[in-house]
């Protein structure tokens, strides 16, 4: 909802320092983020080792059903004995498990070919070219630079109806986000950026944003709004903690 990447170095820094453990939920960074697609822990250059346990979804970079949870063996086993969402679940169906293993070989290349590296790399590109142009425009964006979640603000409750309504009238659908989803006063646009989107497509559709932005009074930026909780994790600076 945020557009943020977690602290994952520091995190991994306390979680040692003070004997935790460490839960991350990659649904949207697994197959869309890092050099190789392999979600925050590639992002940072990471050994996923220092993760306890992993969990993801394959609804989105995958374009399949179902998710994933990983760990240590006795952890999965225990969990495959014990969690009524496993023990009373369908298994997946051939054909979506099929989808999954060949989504997974083409981001590793393992199909002979470069298209999941190229379209890694140029979901990145799009991410950031979009966010900047944003917020070149006035608005402002939260989350990281390079995240392809991108929470255009609209504030008021009221402009997400106006904003939704004056942007279909001109053929581009958004998604907007308010109450209960997000705190009262900070409503939002959240577009989620493809690697299929070329640069015609983008342009195109910041073209149409900046006229309703325009039209609906959502270019903040000069009035220097204050999130109405503190969100240290927006910095797209992280620091190194000693473990």
């Amino acid at each position: 909802m945020e557009g943020s990447i977690v602290r994952l170095p520091e995190m991994i820094a306390l979680k040692k320092r003070y004997k935790a453990y460490l839960y991350l939920d990659e649904a949207h960074s697994i197959g869309a983020l890092g050099p190789r697609g392999r979600g925050v822990v590639d992002y940072f250059g990471l050994d996923p080792c220092d993760v306890d346990v992993m969990m993801g979804t394959f609804t989105k970079s995958f374009g399949a059903a179902g998710g994933y949870i990983a760990g240590k063996r006795e952890l999965i086993e225990y969990l495959r004995s014990h969690s009524h969402s496993a023990v009373y679940a369908s298994s997946m169906s051939p054909p979506v498990v099929e989808q999954i293993i060949t989504s997974m070989k083409c981001i590793m290349g393992e199909d002979g070919t470069t298209i999941g590296c190229d379209r890694v790399h140029q979901l990145a590109k799009n991410a950031v070219y979009f966010r900047r142009k944003l917020q070149k425009m006035g608005f402002i964006i939260y989350g990281n630079e390079d995240s392809p979640v991108v929470p255009m603000m609209l504030y008021m409750p009221a402009k997400i109806a106006a904003f939704s309504r004056e942007m279909l009238k001109r053929n581009i659908g958004v998604v907007g986000v308010g109450f209960p989803a997000t705190p009262i006063i900070e409503s939002r646009a959240r577009f989620c950026i493809s690697a299929a989107h070329t640069k015609d497509v983008l342009d195109r559709a910041l073209s149409v944003i900046s006229e309703v932005g325009d039209l609906v009074n959502l270019k903040y930026s000069r009035q220097k709004i204050q999130p109405s909780v503190a969100r240290s994790f927006d910095d797209n600076v992280f620091e190194d903690i000693d473990d």
